[in-house]
């Protein structure tokens, strides 16, 4: 197992690798770029060259530093190293968010040391904002000041606030029903967000997250953020969230054990 010293080293690591992919980012938000649809005849799923050539950077700062390590990435796939410590990488999560000119995406950088997720981080490089989850706790990089975060003790549905990306990530009418039964008990639902709702949960600003489809590189480096602050995060059975699929986040155990039960 890695040790603490280890896990930060490699968590300092993370941030300044994805906070100098953030420039990247930058350089093609708000401002005229080619987009590609990576679905074909099947629903709208766009690609820029700001996705490739984040995970370029990132792939080659790990690749330098860890050279044992296996990598993942939505765009590249998977390399294969000799150890059993991997990362996971989506470049831009929100690509869609990211073409419409809204905030609402991130940059990604999750790491695994077998099946258990080690570190989370999500870097928002418009509001320069860095999310982080290790043992050590959950944490908002912002504005040269770091703050630990915590999720709220909401423990009623009545009094929760739910997000979702958008209902189309819901792959079966039977799973939007369920959503939507949840949905109608909760104080406030609101579509929008992708990876940026789960942080919002870990930072204590809503109690609930629900979605499906999910790719690992989707979910895996959000775990660390939301369980270090105090948050929980499984599929719609309860088990472990590594493989994506349908994902429930919840700010507390009370009420994920509701959820759940609805699910």
């Amino acid at each position: 197992m890695l040790d603490e010293q280890e896990l930060n080293d490699m968590l300092d690591f993370a941030r300044a690798t994805i906070e100098a992919a953030g420039d990247i980012a930058l350089k093609y938000f708000r401002v005229p770029v080619a987009v590609e649809d990576k679905a074909g005849t099947s629903r709208f799923d766009p690609v820029t060259r700001a996705d490739r050539e984040v995970e370029a950077f990132i792939r080659e700062r790990i690749n330098s530093t860890y050279p044992g390590h296996t990598i993942i990435g939505e765009e590249a796939g998977i390399s294969l190293g000799t150890s059993g410590i991997k990362w996971l990488i989506d470049p831009i999560d929100g690509t869609r968010a990211y073409i419409s000119g809204v905030p609402m995406w991130g940059i990604l950088l999750g790491l695994m040391e077998g099946a258990e997720c080690r570190l989370g981080l999500m870097h928002q490089p418009f509001l320069q904002e860095t999310f982080s989850g290790s043992i050590n706790g959950a944490f908002i990089h912002r504005g040269g000041t770091t703050q630990r975060m915590a999720a709220r003790a909401t423990g009623e549905l009545a009094d929760a606030i739910l997000y979702c990306t958008h209902p189309d990530v819901f792959p079966a009418e039977e799973d939007f029903v369920k959503f939507k039964l949840i949905a109608d008990q909760c104080r406030l639902m609101r579509y929008g967000g992708d990876c940026y709702s789960y942080c919002l949960l870990a930072q204590g600003c809503i109690d609930l997250v629900i979605e499906a489809d999910l790719k690992p590189y989707d979910i895996v480096p959000l775990i660390p953020i939301i369980e270090a602050g105090g948050g929980v995060v499984t599929d719609w059975r309860g088990k472990p969230a590594v493989n994506g699929g349908h994902v429930v986040a919840a700010a507390n155990s009370v009420l994920h054990e509701k959820v759940l039960r609805l699910l």
